[in-house]
């Protein structure tokens, strides 16, 4: 078994942990289990305003980013007919939820790997789960300037 990452959040080592215990064809299966537990939008916001595109992603991916009793809540939009970026994206928002911008910031590149996902996705869709990682963490350095000014 994979020794767990210190600067993954509890909720997110727990995800991997999950993760780490599949074969093969399970990985994907649970993958596609998040796809499908992607919340909707909420009411409140509006994807022509309140979302950010990650351009690094093939698939059209839109992202928000909210403070919430001083933690992260990630909100993504994500085409239905893309279910392994939306499960991994869906993965990353419950795995995430409520951790502070620092923790965010924390969670290194590499997370994946002990989930095994290099061995079920390909290189190009491992690529656009990094940008994605990357641009949540851009957005939680935003949540810190904004928070020092």
């Amino acid at each position: 078994m994979n020794q767990p990452t210190p600067q993954l959040p509890p909720r997110l080592q727990d995800i991997v942990e999950d993760f780490s215990l599949c074969e093969g064809e399970e990985k994907l299966e649970l993958l596609l289990e998040y796809a499908e537990k992607m919340p909707p939008l909420p009411p409140h916001l509006n994807r022509e305003t309140d979302f950010e595109q990650v351009h690094e992603c093939m698939t059209p991916v839109f992202v928000h980013a909210e403070m919430e009793n001083g933690g992260l809540v990630f909100y993504f939009d994500i085409p239905p007919e893309s279910p392994t970026v939306r499960g991994f994206a869906s993965l990353l928002a419950e795995g995430l939820r409520g951790a502070s911008p620092e923790q965010v910031l924390a969670v290194p590149y590499t997370f994946f790997q002990q989930m095994g996902l290099h061995t079920v996705l390909s290189g190009q869709r491992m690529n656009g789960l990094h940008a994605i990682l990357a641009y949540l963490k851009r957005l939680a350095s935003q949540q810190i300037e904004q928070t020092q000014s």
